[in-house]
């Protein structure tokens, strides 16, 4: 679905910090780097975004009966 807005594990916010996460990662920046240089320290907030998959669009193709 969506990028949490606060690290399930630590309650830090880093769901701002998504759009500009995706943006460098298309350029072709290293993943390891981009998260270092926006803060992300700490493995459970890396976690969150390594393992996200945006399915936002695919769902919403779907009616609500």
């Amino acid at each position: 679905m969506m990028i949490p807005i606060r690290c399930f594990s630590c309650g830090k916010p880093i769901g701002h910090l998504w759009e500009e996460f995706n943006a460098r990662i298309a350029k072709g920046e290293d993943r390891k780097d981009v998260m270092d240089s926006l803060g992300l320290k700490r493995f459970c907030c890396r976690a969150q975004f390594l393992g996200h998959v945006d399915l936002i669009d695919d769902i919403g193709k779907f009616k609500k009966n």
